[in-house]
């Protein structure tokens, strides 16, 4: 069995911590498993480094910036292969120079492009437990690269669909952090929320992308493509987690699975712009190009040869967006533009939403009955998301959570 495993920051956030960590990977390969690790920097480390460049210039040059904060993973990899050696094991730490894990050159939010299997497959031939770097990688022309935010478990799940062609035992990517597993709610919210045994990758992107912060969303996207099962559990206990696995018949005779919540997001609309060919592209095109991800969107029914147009984007990109789309006002072509940053987004997720109907419109009456106004509405295959005020988003998740009963134990 081949077993990567990914440890996050809390995880290994101290010496005490990593030590902790080392058991666990001892143990796992005690047991005749080949190991690879995908360590994160230690708690606050990267939050430090970026304080650190921001305390040095306003505006960080994108590439020197991860250049630094990369070095979190050096330290903590070395500090794991350390403690593991002196417990008697052969561990080595590798670097994403040395793995060859190769992305393009988007500085900060690099995209994964290849990972050269063959030096890891030579560390684990020799016996040795392989201490790998999450959340970083080199571009063609050798530039260090980080990938984002939660870029750890994208890399761990890399990894394992990288080495999968060479497993002949089985393998799993297990994802360890702070908490027992994936809940049908946030347990901080709702204090009934139930740890799901088992999740599809579907269910799990979509609830990841809407504000569950469990996996980051691309490593999801790996796993479903390369068919990784991935178990998310905690590092703090050994109690069995939540496994992400493809979908099974069975899975859609649960309507709902889980609901999540994200109050990261503005609400944009530009008004009276001409409802006309290509004034939707007047309107997306800049922000594509500065890179602001649109989420949600709704037009108004046109009156008089113009609309309104509605969307959402993250909350750290308003201001940059409402500045570029002031141009539009400059321009003529709308007459305003206005926005909220005091909204959440409410998603209820679930593959049975497939095979059954009438989610949508449960889910409208409770919050009607709840009182809680609902702004815009947004839906796929087996997702329901509705913007509401930033106040009312934690009693809008009680509510739907207490409606669809997934605080049965099922």
């Amino acid at each position: 069995m081949l077993l990567v495993q990914k440890f996050g920051g809390t995880s290994v956030g101290t010496i005490e911590r990593i030590s902790n960590v080392a058991r666990r990977v001892a143990e796992a390969k005690s047991k005749g498993n080949d190991v690879v690790v995908v360590a994160s920097a230690m708690a606050g480390e990267t939050n430090r480094l970026i304080d650190l460049a921001k305390s040095c210039v306003t505006e960080p040059d994108p590439r020197e910036l991860d250049v630094l904060i990369s070095t979190g993973e050096q330290v903590s990899t070395a500090l794991l292969a350390m403690k593991l050696t002196s417990m008697g094991y052969k561990a080595r730490s590798l670097q994403n120079h040395q793995v060859r894990l190769v992305t393009d050159s988007t500085f900060t939010k690099a995209h994964i492009k290849r990972i050269d299997a063959q030096k890891l497959r030579n560390v684990l031939k020799d016996g040795s437990i392989a201490i790998v770097a999450g959340f970083q990688g080199i571009d063609e022309q050798g530039d260090i690269t980080t990938l984002g935010r939660g870029g750890s478990d994208t890399t761990a799940v890399a990894i394992a669909a990288a080495l999968k062609p060479y497993v002949k035992s089985g393998l799993v990517c297990e994802i360890y952090t702070d908490v027992d597993g994936v809940y049908t709610a946030d347990p901080n919210i709702v204090p009934q929320a139930k740890k799901l045994k088992r999740i599809t990758f579907e269910e799990m992107f979509e609830l990841a992308s809407s504000g569950a912060k469990v996996l980051q969303t691309r490593s999801v996207l790996f796993g479903m493509k390369f068919d990784i099962p991935i178990h998310v559990r905690s590092s703090f206990n050994d109690s069995e987690g939540t496994m992400v696995v493809s979908e099974t018949n069975d899975m859609e005779s649960v309507v709902v699975t889980g609901i999540s919540q994200d109050k990261n997001e503005a609400k944009i609309t530009v008004l009276h712009v001409s409802d006309r060919p290509g004034i939707a592209h007047s309107i997306f095109a800049p922000l594509a190009e500065a890179e602001i991800i649109v989420d949600m969107i709704i037009q108004s029914a046109s009156s008089q040869g113009f609309t309104d147009m509605s969307f959402t984007v993250p909350r750290g990109d308003y201001k940059r967006a409402m500045q570029i789309l002031q141009e539009l006002v400059n321009q003529k072509k709308a007459t305003y533009v206005t926005g909220d940053e005091k909204i959440a987004k409410v998603s209820v997720v679930g593959v049975g939403m497939r095979t059954h109907s009438g989610v949508a419109a449960k889910m409208f009456k409770a919050l009607a009955d709840a009182k809680i106004n609902i702004q815009m509405i947004s839906t796929s295959e087996i997702k329901v998301s509705v913007v509401v005020n930033e106040s009312d988003m934690k009693k809008a998740v009680e509510v739907l959570h207490k409606e669809f009963e997934l605080g049965i134990e099922r």
